[in-house]
């Protein structure tokens, strides 16, 4: 078995930071990474910017350079601590990659026992892989791993991207430019990986892809980290070195993490392994330019140790963002395998899903119903969402929302006033002479054998059935709101009660059959209380037509009292003035007044002729009084339609119902051909369920694991460590990384008497 460098790898993990960073390895090792964004270091830069040089310098594990065999793919290098020494090769597919890819990319692992067959092992991945100019795929997306473990290994993860290319070459298509963009920005905007932005110094830095992308996907420069490589490729004292080591002071390209500048081991020409290239880029260092810089800028030596602080606080800091992630990602999985079930093959266990399925759906439709909003289905009812799942509240709105517009907009006619509003296109705006005139037409044309100052009663008939002429639109308009909300309603509660498959199924076997038969009852009831309003004659024993009637008798009588009256006296003459006269003096007029006469001789009896002269025209009383009876019956029975609707259309028809659509009863009645149909589980439900237990106990053993570090704060350079989370770890401190997730949970004597304390250890 080989043993493996290490010198360079120990100073990236101390031994204060072990243990945080054994838990983020765990972490990965558990899957998380796959549900939740980890730390991790990314290596980015455009092609031949010594990206590899840089990784290998950072990681000590000697990758093909020359052959630049690393760039055609991303390359994640997993150190690992372990009692055992291994190094092992894998492909990690795409999530893209369908199943058949999956499968055989899946199928790749190799075991080294030596770098030096690394090369030939990346070479055959390539293959796997599909990467062959000939077959004009030049790049992948799918990942190579290279896990090395050892006991002096620190626990890390440092990616390698593919190159960036500016421009299509022979080898290098379009679609490949795209490719790369595409998996390397999919990499930055990781939230939690720190990207080491690679620029080479043979190349104008501005020019360099890498800054655009890293300043897209981490716009406050937070977790970015500029390396310069290739420093001894710039004539001293050249401008092309000023503007360089201005970079590196950071002052074209501002990062928060700053800059360092490494110069890299050329592999044909000078150092043969990690201890030679070190030692020259020391002496490199040491001269020119480069030396205004903070040693702590300059060399590999320094930058594993910037990137060791870096790292522990990009864990720290994340770790409280990464325990409430996996809760969240937990919660969400394990609803959705409740909404699955359990595993479904056999007729017994479908209906036995569909009775539990129904019992919770009876429970919700009976509280939304009852307006009792207290169960965790209900939203915040200042969401739509919210909103809709009350269905009593929606129910009632739209009720009061016909009662309106039946109010505003239900007669045909719109009698015209100072205040007349507008009126929708339907309704017509006509004044009170008009109308009469128009019903004094009706009164010709439908004579029978009333006599003259009378009126036939089915005159009222025929103006009530074309003023309520607008009635069956609304209705109908009501009646398709309420319904769509109620299909709104159940759509939300199957969607919290049932899995994807069992959904579709129910609304296309039950739900959607039993809705359409509700809209039918629903049109064929309104109609049917529509059908006494537009035939028919007018019929009612409601106190309230004669009230109303009455009072529109006295309100005509009294307006044609005050017309006599100001007519005799004159308009000049106020009503106070003729209350006046009875003292002998109107001031309005200018008339006194002795015993009942005036001065000029008019007798007061006159007044009372002209009070109790009427209408002299017989069909103009009679149309008058056919529009007072028409007012009052219309008042009574819009009320009554409007209830009516409401009561026996609404919620009779639609809401009762609700509950019924699925019950325990009507699951014991189904057959077995029908419960399959609804409960069998597809293959993709199978499979979902399997996929989502897999991923539930991997988050589970994430969460196991954070526990471990709850309280945990990072502040400047120190992790500080609560006491729980500083007990947890002392228990656990001889343990191997495989037995944190369980191990050494009780306390030493010791260690309880100890002084609850948080604890400061420097980075």
């Amino acid at each position: 078995m080989v043993t493996f460098q290490s010198g360079a790898l120990s100073k990236l993990c101390s031994k204060d930071q072990q243990e945080l960073l054994d838990a983020i390895d765990r972490l990965r090792l558990e899957g998380i990474n796959n549900y939740v964004s980890l730390p991790q270091i990314i290596v980015c830069g455009d092609q031949s910017s010594g990206k590899s040089s840089v990784l290998e310098a950072i990681s000590g594990v000697a990758f093909p350079i020359k052959a630049n065999l690393c760039t055609r793919f991303p390359m994640e290098v997993v150190l690992r601590r372990t009692l055992d020494i291994s190094a092992h090769v894998s492909i990690v597919p795409h999530e893209d990659a369908n199943a058949t890819e999956q499968k055989v990319l899946s199928a790749f692992k190799e075991k080294m026992t030596s770098f030096d067959h690394l090369p030939d092992i990346i070479e055959k991945a390539k293959n796997y892989m599909g990467i062959s100019t000939t077959q004009g795929k030049a790049f992948s997306n799918h990942r190579l791993r290279v896990e090395i473990t050892g006991p002096d290994r620190p626990h890390l993860t440092i990616v390698d991207l593919p190159g960036l290319i500016h421009s299509e070459t022979k080898n290098q298509t379009a679609a490949d430019v795209q490719l790369i963009q595409k998996v390397v920005r999919s990499y930055m905007n990781e939230p939690r990986s720190i990207i080491l932005a690679v620029v080479s110094a043979k190349n104008d830095f501005a020019n360099q892809v890498v800054l655009k992308l890293a300043r897209a996907a981490d716009p406050p420069g937070h977790r970015t980290l500029g390396i310069i490589t290739k420093p001894d490729a710039l004539h001293p004292g050249s401008e092309s070195e000023k503007q360089y080591v201005d970079l590196a002071k950071n002052q074209e390209v501002e990062f928060r993490l700053g800059w360092h500048v490494l110069r890299n081991k050329d592999s044909d020409k000078e150092a043969k392994n990690v201890v030679d290239r070190d030692t020259m880029e020391q002496q490199f260092f040491t001269q020119g330019a480069w030396t205004e810089l903070p040693l702590a800028h300059l060399g590999i030596d320094k930058l594993r140790e910037r990137l060791s602080k870096v790292l522990l606080k990009q864990i720290a800091s994340e770790l409280p963002n990464v325990m409430e992630e996996i809760e969240a990602k937990f919660e969400a999985c394990n609803a959705q395998i409740q909404k699955l079930g359990d595993p479904r093959a056999k007729e017994a266990e479908q209906r036995l899903y569909l009775y539990t399925l129904s019992q919770s759906f009876q429970s919700l439709v009976k509280a939304a119903v009852d307006g009792t909003y207290n169960h965790d289905f209900f939203k915040d009812a200042k969401t739509d969402t919210g909103y809709r799942q009350r269905i009593r509240a929606v129910v009632q709105t739209l009720n009061e929302r016909f009662a309106n517009e039946i109010a505003s907009r239900g007669h045909h006619y719109e009698i015209e006033t100072y205040h007349s509003r507008v009126v929708g296109d339907k309704m017509v705006l006509i004044s009170e002479e008009k109308f009469i005139e128009h019903i004094e037409y009706l009164l010709k044309r439908t004579k029978g054998r009333e006599l003259p100052g009378t009126f036939n009663p089915m005159i009222v008939s025929d103006l009530f059935l074309e003023q309520a002429r607008p009635w069956g639109d609304l209705a109908r308009q009501h009646v398709q709101r309420a319904w769509g909300a109620a299909n709104q309603f159940l759509d939300l509660i199957i969607g919290h009660i049932a899995d994807a498959s069992t959904l579709k199924t129910l609304k296309k076997e039950i739900f959607g059959p039993f809705m359409d038969e509700i809209l039918a009852d629903m049109m064929e009831k309104a109609n049917e209380l529509l059908l006494p309003h537009q035939s028919g004659h007018p019929i009612t024993y409601n106190q309230s037509f004669t009230d109303a009637l009455h009072t529109a008798r006295e309100e005509q009588s009294k307006k044609r009292l005050e017309k006599a009256v100001r007519s005799f006296f004159g308009d000049q003459c106020t009503e106070t003035d003729i209350m006046l006269r009875n003292t002998g003096y109107c001031s309005g007029c200018g008339v006194t007044y002795q015993g009942g006469t005036s001065a000029g001789g008019t007798n007061i009896k006159e007044l009372v002729v002209a009070l109790a002269r009427t209408e002299q025209n017989p069909e103009r009383f009679a149309a008058q009084e056919a529009l007072r009876c028409l007012n009052a019956y219309y008042t009574v029975a819009m009320k009554r339609f409007i209830d009516d609707i409401a009561a026996q259309v609404i919620e009779n028809k639609l809401i009762d119902p609700l509950e019924s659509i699925l019950s325990p009863v009507s699951i014991l009645g189904m057959d077995s051909k029908q419960i399959a149909i609804i409960a069998g589980e597809s293959e993709d439900s199978r499979i979902e369920r399997e996929q989502l237990n897999k991923q539930l106990a991997v988050l589970q053993k994430g969460m196991d694991t954070c526990k471990r570090f709850t309280g945990m704060k990072f502040t400047g350079n120190s992790l500080f460590v609560s006491s729980t989370s500083e007990a947890n770890s002392a228990s656990g401190a001889q343990k191997t990384p495989s037995s944190l997730s369980g191990a050494g949970k009780r306390k030493t004597k010791a260690q309880k008497d100890e002084k609850k304390q948080p604890q400061n250890v420097e980075v």
